[in-house]
């Protein structure tokens, strides 16, 4: 079976930076067409100029929490490649949660960025892509990938980061419920849980607190901290027909440390 994701259309969001733009590298170098989105037009545009010039990358930039930044990146990137075959769900955001603070508003702040917005980018995209298949008329080929970023902090506690731990959890089986449903339409939706990955959220922590570091090795049974690029390799097999029989899995990439006990330092 092919890893080869060549020819074929994907919209990453969370682009600009650590782990989208790692994965939006990663496609446009093995020859898929890319539309790179996130919020930060001046970033964007910035990684958009260091990738390969040979015409397969466009960007777009808004607000997904808004359904209409929605159609028009859809559009957007009809008008730029006629169709859409992958959607990767990077863009997330973490907060610091006050569990006991009732006018905190951490969790339906993570709550709309890291699963409403995931599951309406994706509804919107899995709806085009039915259109295209029926258009297509081809009944057996695949239709299409949906890959959703999720976190080890799933399936951790971390009362400091409830609101992002809960988003996470409620993602993964949005990604499961989402897999049953377009399963019928040949639509294969997945996640990939990572931790111990150097992501530009980690990679602000690690600057506040140096020493946490040696902490994450130390609870990661292969002794490092990844570099997104790992990451973008998973990204890319569950997005190709390598992964035809792949779809409702959440994947943890996290060099083994949730089988240790949780880093009991600043949130990953």
């Amino acid at each position: 079976m092919s890893f080869s994701i060549a020819g074929k259309t994907a919209i990453v969001t969370g682009a600009a930076n650590g782990i989208g733009l790692a994965i939006s590298r990663e496609f446009a170098e093995h020859g898929a067409n890319v539309m790179m989105v996130d919020m930060d037009d001046k970033q964007l545009a910035k990684e958009v100029k260091g990738l390969p010039e040979d015409g397969n990358v466009r960007h777009f930039s808004g607000d997904l929490r808004e359904r209409l930044t929605i159609a028009n990146l859809l559009s957007a990137t009809i008008d730029a490649f006629e169709g859409v075959d992958i959607l990767v769900n990077a863009s997330r955001q973490i907060m610091r949660t006050d569990p006991l603070d009732m006018d905190d508003d951490s969790i339906p702040t993570m709550l709309s960025q890291n699963l409403m917005t995931s599951l309406r980018i994706s509804q919107a995209v899995a709806k085009r892509m039915i259109k295209q298949s029926e258009e297509n008329g081809n009944s057996d080929a695949p239709v299409g990938a949906i890959v959703n970023m999720s976190s080890i902090a799933a399936c951790r506690t971390n009362p400091d980061l409830m609101g992002y731990s809960m988003a996470t959890a409620a993602l993964e089986q949005m990604t499961r419920g989402l897999a049953t449903a377009l399963a019928p339409n040949r639509i294969r939706v997945n996640a990939v849980a990572f931790g111990s990955v150097m992501s530009a959220s980690l990679q602000h922590i690690l600057k506040e607190y140096p020493d946490y570091r040696d902490d994450i090795e130390a609870h990661t049974p292969l002794g490092r901290i990844a570099p997104p690029t790992e990451l973008a390799e998973t990204v890319r097999y569950l997005s190709s027909d390598a992964s035809a029989f792949v779809t409702g899995q959440v994947i943890t990439v996290d060099g083994g440390r949730t089988l240790l006990d949780p880093v009991r330092s600043p949130a990953h």
